[in-house]
């Protein structure tokens, strides 16, 4: 008789590859992978991450994810057994606008990565979506069986390649957990990394650099949406949590062989946009200047997560999920992007 099949044990696997690792969320997801003794390798173009986000012992490769030869040298030399996919292009408003940029970034070169994967026998794919998929929700909180209809380029390009994974996933031995953001926000609690790209347009980090001075105004786009008070809702989670939950993701399709999920990234609690700046009033004792400008295109006016899919298949538990520790973290993170001389010219 042939021997019992065996469930593999998270962590056992070879190297992990972060693209994107260089960036805002992929550093913390480097983070946290290292702090749960993985072996990373990252993979960025530094078109608006930074090398010193990546850890000294983490192997770095400077080049871009549709670059299929690179990633079978880093696979090669990594003996990499699955990804966490970060690289892409994730402003709302610049999809509008420059909507062939999104669908290259997001869309062909995902598609190129995921080719690689397959190519190279890479069994585990995590990748990094949204809650742009939804588009306006019917029902909030969103679960993740909701209508998928975007309102943006940004959305669609991350929903096409959703469906390019369950597509692969269903003709090749690929596995999947697809992670769906809500707004994502803080930084990193021992000040190791955070928000950091120039011209980051996050309602929180934009209002941290109000606090310290480095804008005369926070911008409130739209008082006229259906909410309580006028202004967009969101479902904040802090980035060390979101990390968390991608080191989580891994271990369960490990221990999954085979088996592929879709799970929201939230906390099931939305604020409005002046609740985020009355937050930031009460964490910093001071009062930020609110300049109230029309509505953004393509920005719904309730985006709330219904988490229990997430809570029942991995073993995550949020650590800093109270608003005022999302704002206090991201606020430390930009006195340390002063004192260390790390802050984007």
């Amino acid at each position: 008789m042939p021997p019992a099949a065996t469930t593999p044990t998270p962590g056992a696997a070879g190297t992990v590859l972060v693209t994107g690792g260089a960036g805002y969320i992929g550093s913390h997801a480097v983070l946290a992978l290292r702090d749960a003794g993985r072996k990373v390798a990252v993979v960025d173009t530094l078109a608006t991450g930074f090398r010193w986000a990546v850890p000294d012992d983490v192997a770095f490769y400077h080049g871009d994810v549709a670059d299929g030869a690179l990633i079978d040298r880093v696979a090669a030399e990594q003996e990499v057994t699955a990804i966490l996919h970060f690289a892409g292009s994730l402003l709302v408003p610049e999809s509008v606008t420059k909507p062939l940029d999104y669908y290259r970034n997001n869309v062909v070169a995902s598609r190129s990565l995921i080719e690689s994967a397959v190519r190279n026998g890479i069994a585990q794919f995590i990748f990094s979506s949204t809650a742009a998929v939804y588009g306006t929700p019917e029902v909030v909180p969103v679960p993740e069986d909701a209508r998928k209809s975007p309102i943006n380029p940004y959305g669609n390009s991350k929903l096409m390649t959703e469906t390019m994974l369950a597509d692969v996933a269903h003709a090749h031995p690929l596995s999947y957990g697809i992670l769906r953001y809500f707004n994502v926000a803080g930084a990193d609690p021992q000040a190791r990394s955070g928000q950091s790209t120039r011209g980051a347009t996050h309602l929180i980090h934009v209002a941290a650099e109000a606090a310290r001075g480095l804008r005369r105004e926070v911008m409130v786009y739209g008082t006229d949406y259906d909410t309580p008070d006028g202004t967009g809702v969101r479902d904040y989670i802090h980035v060390s949590d979101l990390a968390a939950a991608h080191v989580a993701a891994l271990d369960w399709l490990e221990t999954h062989p085979g088996e592929s999920f879709v799970a929201n990234c939230g906390y099931s609690r939305g604020f409005s946009v002046l609740e985020v700046l009355d937050a930031v009033d009460r964490v910093t004792n001071m009062t930020l200047k609110r300049t109230i400008a029309p509505r953004r295109a393509g920005d719904p006016a309730t985006l709330v997560a219904a988490t229990d899919r997430i809570r029942a298949t991995l073993d995550w538990t949020p650590q800093y999920d109270r608003l005022e520790t999302i704002v206090a973290h991201a606020l430390e993170w930009e006195r340390q992007l002063d004192a260390r001389g790390l802050r984007p010219t």
